[in-house]
C-alpha cells in the first residue's frame, strides 16, 4: 500500500510542478511588466509579480525534481490562497464568463497541502539527503 501512496504522491508532485513551472514561464514570456501593472491595479505592489513568477518557475522545477517538496508546497499553497482570496473569490467558484473561478485553485491547494503533509520521496532528490532512509527509487 505504501508503494501506491508514494506513486500517487509522485504523480501529484510532478503535475503540480509542471503546472507552476508553466505559469511562471508564461508570466515572464507574456511580459512580466504587464503582470506587475495588473498586480498594482488590484492593490498588490508590482514588484511582487517578479517574486511570484520566480517562485512559480523555481518552485515548479524543484517539485519536478523532488527538491524541498514540503517547503515549496507550503509556499505555493500560500500564493494560491492569497490569489484565491484577493482575486478569484469575487468571481465565484466557476467564474463569471470573463475570468476563471477558483475551482482549479482549490484543487491545486489540495495537491500542495497533501505534499506539505506527506512529502514525496519516490524519484526525489530529497531522498538522497535523508540519513538512514532508502533512496526510494
Amino acid at each position: 500500500m505504501k508503494s501506491y501512496q508514494q506513486m500517487g504522491a509522485l504523480v501529484l508532485r510532478v503535475l503540480l510542478g509542471i503546472i507552476f513551472l508553466s505559469h511562471g514561464v508564461a508570466k515572464f514570456q507574456g511580459g512580466i511588466g504587464n503582470i506587475a501593472g495588473w498586480f498594482e491595479s488590484i492593490g498588490i505592489p508590482g514588484s511582487m509579480a517578479y517574486v511570484v513568477a520566480t517562485i512559480e518557475l523555481v518552485g515548479g522545477i524543484a517539485l519536478i525534481l523532488g527538491l524541498g517538496t514540503r517547503i515549496v508546497s507550503a509556499i505555493l499553497a500560500i500564493i494560491l490562497l492569497i490569489a484565491t482570496f484577493k482575486v478569484k473569490l469575487a468571481v465565484g467558484f466557476l467564474g463569471n464568463g470573463q475570468m476563471a473561478g477558483y475551482e482549479l485553485d482549490l484543487a491545486l491547494i489540495g495537491m500542495a497541502v497533501y505534499l506539505l503533509f506527506n512529502g514525496s520521496h519516490k524519484l526525489a532528490i530529497d531522498s538522497f539527503f535523508k540519513k538512514g532512509q532508502s533512496t526510494a527509487l
